[in-house]
């Protein structure tokens, strides 16, 4: 009877985002930047990391279609003499990777104690919970300037460098998981007294495999939306902290530390270099926010008409 229900629902997603055009739309663009940050490597015209290709003498050129431009730098050039539509493929890949890996940090541990908090309930409940009200009154960025600058006073530039990209999953990741806690545990006591829980616990199931095997399942729909706009939210994070100098270094171009780059060049002319890092990092939030928009209303148990 799941598994059919499963179906029904299954058919019922496919159903709903064919007739959805924003979720396509969303959908499309969201695959193409994908594509575009797993295979930048192949899809750059120049590899921004590889300085003997590099010139300074190319710094600040226009994109081609202005005057001043060339054609070999379709967007133009940064400070650094760098293309910058490679470097924007590069960064992309980079904040991609730091906003997918601290996602599923923050899943592991939230689902983790989420789980525990709601199935077992009484004290355990409790401190886990007011653990997760402590880490909630922390903003992600308070807790990520204060590691990250202690990190780079610590370890120097050149060691933060090497340690960055994990570094900022991890902060991220671990600034956020109260988000997917909070969410698993009201899932989790409206699942625990339904009667297959009460049937495996007659048939003498432990309460791991209860939880992981049988709880679990049914709270993933939740899950999905809030990874979502949790994808979103890092990779915000991470421009953010790039923005302000305290995420990606220079040389590891990310979409934040792009636009950092480009800022105090905006108004001598050099628009570029910032304005479009902004509109593909906008672009990219606001696709993933949409889709984040239909799943919510699709998987809302009080909307579906399965």
């Amino acid at each position: 009877m799941q598994t059919k229900r499963q179906k029904i629902k299954d058919s019922y997603l496919l159903y709903s985002f064919r007739r959805d055009k924003v979720a396509i739309v969303s959908a499309t663009i969201l695959a193409l930047f994908l594509f575009a940050a797993l295979f930048a490597p192949m899809l750059a015209p120049y590899d921004p990391y590889d300085v003997t290709s590099i010139d300074i003498m190319d710094a600040e050129i226009p994109p081609s279609w202005m005057e001043g431009g060339e054609s070999r730098f379709f967007l133009g050039t940064d400070i650094m003499g760098r293309d910058l539509l490679s470097t924007m493929l590069y960064g992309l890949r980079i904040s991609v990777a730091i906003g997918i890996g601290a996602v599923f940090l923050q899943a592991f541990i939230g689902i983790a104690i989420g789980l525990a908090s709601g199935y077992l309930g009484g004290r355990v409940d409790a401190v886990l919970m007011r653990i997760a009200d402590v880490q909630l009154s922390f903003s992600t960025l308070m807790v990520a300037i204060i590691v990250s600058a202690i990190v780079q006073v610590a370890f120097g530039v050149g060691r933060y460098e090497q340690i960055a990209v994990p570094l900022l999953i991890v902060i991220i990741g671990i600034a956020e998981w109260p988000q997917y806690a909070r969410t698993v545990r009201a899932s989790v006591l409206g699942e625990k007294n339904k009667e297959y829980v009460e049937a495996a616990r007659v048939i003498g199931l432990d309460s791991k495999r209860i939880m992981f095997s049988h709880i679990l399942p049914n709270t993933l729909s939740p899950v999905l939306v809030i990874s979502t706009v949790q994808v979103a939210n890092a990779v915000m994070s991470e421009a953010a902290l790039s923005f302000l100098g305290l995420g990606m270094p220079v040389s590891m171009p990310s979409i934040g530390s792009l636009i950092n780059a480009g800022f105090e060049y905006i108004f001598s002319g050099a628009w570029w270099i910032t304005f479009f890092p902004a509109m593909l990092l906008i672009v990219f939030i606001l696709v993933i926010n949409l889709l984040g928009d239909w799943l919510r209303d699709v998987l809302n148990p009080k909307l579906y008409k399965g």
